[in-house]
């Protein structure tokens, strides 16, 4: 792809806008400016929620046919611009090129759901009957939308989390306001532009490009806002809680995420499926595998093979076919991840391979005999980093995996399905994989966690109950022709 400037414009209310403070927008392999867009105002933000007040008034007259028309139109032309879509996640983004691909194809998937659940959004009867005395009523309830959502997304998944945001508001009949992360804003404004191309009217959707510290408060903090969808970090959501007021929250805040491998488990698979599970997208996984408690039998030939794919992984050009791993998003935070792991290699931690940073780029790394009390450990290390530990019972593996402040999802690798289900009743997670490492989700399914991993479910069909309302209709009979 050609890396002439092009000077991207931002969406506000259906206008595409420029604005003469800009954002720059790098390529985190080569630290290559590859475009710029708007920095937003507070006084856009201001203007966009004003223009959402109308646009949600619009969204909502839109027949059910309507919002499906316009999900499917968006869907084809995903489809129909899939090399330039996943071209423009790796550019500007972490994610390798065959990476990038799938998210674009999951993202098509999360849209034609968005469609198909936009029909589905239905009430039912209320038997009010059940009470003496109300014989002679009956009703139902339906669901109306809420208004204007607002959707702050993280650099990770620049495309398909925004639809994730887009795509449940648009079929639930909302408005809603885009707050892309900085770092990646360019997936989310072709998304935009596939929006508008589809007949979406003005006014209903903005994708607004700015900095959190400019427009971050005002989008928070306005009483017109009645939903924040937000996915990112702990710390940041929770200063978002604190200043959202009386509106629904719901958030992923990430996770620290343990897999766990049974004497009886299928070694080979457990090794690919948790290798694949802590690297990709260099381990910018909210999914990713971060902990692997291993039983003591298979513990060392695990490890063994673990190490050995691990040291097969190819960083480098995003753009290559022939690369499984790319850079972080910024150099910053390589070092932060590099910072972690030094600290814990002091502590007495084991370096098995990795541990090398260049720029952005920082090998892929595993470690063992990592401290209780070390940061890698305990917290979201968001970077390619893994943690082996041999356990001596299924019992200790459920309690460690347990003993830290997230919940988001775990894996358990064996043939035993007592343990399975066991494991799947006591790991306090928002989701357990059985023969799956952690990173595994559809985009039908209820997606979220507990504990520090955040508040409610993403998934369209959650999403979607998230941003409506039940309305109860009673009608009191009476006896007159």
């Amino acid at each position: 792809m050609a890396t002439k400037l092009l000077g991207q414009k931002m969406l506000l209310a259906g206008e595409w806008v420029d604005r003469e403070d800009k954002i720059k927008v790098y390529n985190p392999e080569n630290n290559q400016l590859i475009d710029t867009v708007p920095a937003a105002s507070k006084e856009d933000m201001e203007l966009a929620i004003e223009k959402a007040k109308e646009g949600a008034k619009i969204a909502e007259s839109l027949s059910v046919k309507e919002r499906m028309d316009i999900l499917q139109g968006v869907a084809k032309r995903l489809q129909e611009r899939h090399e330039e879509f996943a071209r423009m996640i790796a550019l500007e983004g972490s994610k390798t090129i065959k990476e990038a691909r799938g998210e674009v194809t999951r993202t098509i998937e999360t849209i034609r759901i968005s469609a198909e659940e936009a029909r589905r959004m239905t009430g039912e009867s209320i038997n009010f009957d059940q009470n003496a005395g109300n014989e002679d009523r009956m009703g139902y309830y339906f669901r109306f939308p809420i208004g204007i959502v607002a959707a702050i997304t993280p650099f990770n998944d620049p495309l398909n989390l925004v639809a994730h945001k887009i795509g449940p508001a648009i079929a639930a009949g909302n408005a809603i306001i885009v707050k892309p992360a900085s770092e990646t804003p360019l997936s989310a404004l072709k998304l935009a532009e596939a929006f508008t191309e589809a007949g979406l009217p003005k006014k209903v959707m903005t994708v607004i490009t700015g900095r959190g510290r400019d427009i971050g408060d005002t989008l928070i903090e306005n009483k017109e806002i009645r939903m924040i969808s937000f996915t990112g970090g702990l710390e940041t959501g929770e200063a978002i809680a604190k200043k959202a007021g009386l509106k629904k929250v719901s958030m992923e805040l990430g996770s620290n995420s343990p897999a766990i491998v049974l004497k009886d488990a299928d070694l080979d698979h457990a090794v690919s499926s948790t290798v694949s599970g802590s690297f990709a997208a260099a381990g910018q996984n909210c999914l990713g595998v971060q902990r692997i408690y291993v039983e003591k039998e298979l513990y060392s030939s695990f490890k063994d093979k673990f190490v050995q794919q691990t040291k097969e992984l190819k960083s480098g050009n995003k753009l290559s076919e022939y690369t499984d791993m790319g850079p972080l998003i910024n150099e910053k935070e390589a070092k932060r991840v590099e910072k972690m792991v030094e600290d814990a290699l002091k502590d007495g931690a084991e370096l098995l391979t990795g541990g090398k940073r260049n720029g952005a780029f920082y090998e892929p790394t595993v470690l063992a005999n990592v401290p209780r009390h070390a940061a890698v450990a305990v917290e979201e290390i968001f970077g390619p980093v893994v943690i082996l530990s041999a356990v001596d019972s299924f019992e200790e593996a459920i309690e460690k995996a347990n003993d830290v402040n997230y919940g988001l999802q775990a894996g358990i690798f064996t043939t035993n399905v007592n343990k399975a289900m066991r494991g799947a009743r006591r790991l306090q997670v928002g989701g357990v994989m059985i023969n799956d490492s952690s990173d595994f989700r559809i985009d039908a399914m209820p997606f979220g966690g507990v504990k520090g991993s955040g508040l409610g479910r993403e998934g369209v069909k959650y999403a979607m109950r998230d941003m409506s309302e039940e309305r109860v209709v009673c009608f009191k009979l009476t006896d007159e022709e």
